[in-house]
Order: structure tokens, then C-alpha cells, then sequence
């Protein structure tokens, strides 16, 4: 695609990669969308048009079908963790891609997704417990003591 920002291949056609996909493609990415429900592929092809691929993005031999060789970046966005580690390890390892983005749905699987090379492991969990942990005020700054007026 002339003039596009990056290739990326999003897998798992769900929410999240539905609407991953939609925004990347607004703003002149290429996109491959990688579903392996035929339904919900039919269903995200009537949305997105042809980026959308049936099959499974942790299989080696379909994803080398995707053009992975030449992606900027894979998502995995499936709702299950060891379909995207797979995923990502394949594209990572076997092609070289040098962005690989997770979903982990299991905020425990964090750490253990960086160790084994996931460039980004995202929960969304995680960052939602985050976000309503206790903010700690900001330091009181001290005013400088002030000299007295002689009289």
C-alpha cells in the first residue's frame, strides 16, 4: 500500500482486534486481520473489506501465507494467552519481525510473555487495577523562610 505507515498483522478478530484493525487502517496502515471463525471472518470482512485472512496466526504454515516476513509489527489480540504467545514467538523468532504486541488476558502472564521475547505484553487488567490504585499527592513544595522587616 503506497504511502502507508507501517504493515501490521493483528490476529484474533474479536473487539479488541476488530477495532485495532479499523483505526489502523483509518489512519493508512496496511493491515492483515488474521480471524479463524468463519462467521465472525464473513462478519469483520462485511466491516473491513479483503485484509481479513481465515486461519489460525499460531499455525507457522498460515502465517506465512499473511506476508509476515515483511510485517513492522504482529498483535496478537486473541483471548487466549497461549495462542498469542505462540503466535508472537513464531513471528518473532521464525521471521523476524521486529514489533511483537500481546493481549494477555491473564495478568500473571505479563512477565513470563517479556521473558520469552513478546516486545509488549499489555493486560488490560492490569492497567485497570493500576489505574485505581492510590495516588500518592505530589511533595508540598516549602516556601523559603522569609526575613523579618526590621522596624
Amino acid at each position: 500500500m503506497a504511502g502507508s505507515l507501517m504493515y501490521a498483522i493483528v490476529i484474533g478478530g474479536g473487539r479488541v482486534g476488530y477495532y485495532l484493525s479499523r483505526d489502523l487502517l483509518e489512519r493508512g496502515d496496511e493491515v492483515t486481520l488474521v480471524e479463524k471463525d468463519s462467521a465472525r471472518a464473513e462478519w469483520l470482512e462485511s466491516q473491513l473489506g479483503s485484509i481479513v485472512m481465515r486461519g489460525d496466526g499460531d499455525e507457522m504454515a498460515f502465517l506465512s501465507e499473511t506476508g509476515v516476513e515483511r510485517a513492522d509489527a504482529v498483535v496478537a489480540a486473541t483471548g487466549d494467552d497461549e495462542d498469542n504467545l505462540v503466535a508472537l514467538q513464531l513471528a518473532k523468532q521464525r521471521f523476524n519481525v521486529p514489533l511483537t504486541i500481546a493481549r494477555v488476558n491473564n495478568p500473571a502472564n505479563v512477565e513470563i510473555f517479556k521473558k520469552l521475547g513478546v516486545d509488549m505484553a499489555i493486560s488490560a487488567t492490569e492497567i485497570l487495577l493500576n489505574a485505581l490504585e492510590p495516588q500518592e499527592p505530589a511533595p508540598v513544595a516549602e516556601s523559603p523562610p522569609t526575613a523579618k522587616a526590621s522596624q
